[in-house]
């Protein structure tokens, strides 16, 4: 019976894991990210749950010549900001996984 309450034990241990990785996980998602390319020229903002949330763009950039920059420089940010959210994704949500093989978890 003694294995019983060690399971007991591990499962209290789990939940209480569970609670503060469902918490970490709200807090992410409220979290604001915002990335910029060109000198400042574009912005995007997003939120934690990789949502645009925000696209700003200085009218000296928009040059209906050049429209293949802008897209570029939409782009670059908009990669930038979803690289953001998963980086710092990664580095919240892994310290719930270390030591554990769950690869593809987050």
């Amino acid at each position: 019976m003694k294995g019983m309450g060690n399971m007991g034990n591990m499962m209290k241990q789990m939940q209480k894991m569970q609670k503060k990785m469902m918490k970490a996980q709200d807090e992410l998602h409220e979290m604001t990210f915002e990335a910029s390319a060109g000198g400042g020229m574009v912005t995007v903002v997003a939120n934690g749950k990789k949502e645009i949330t925000d696209v700003q763009i200085k009218e000296e950039v928009v040059d209906p010549d050049d429209v293949d920059m802008l897209q570029d420089l939409i782009l670059a940010a908009t990669n930038d900001v979803l690289k953001q959210i998963d980086d710092k994704t990664n580095d919240t949500m892994g310290q719930f996984t270390k030591g554990m093989n769950m690869p593809g978890m987050f």
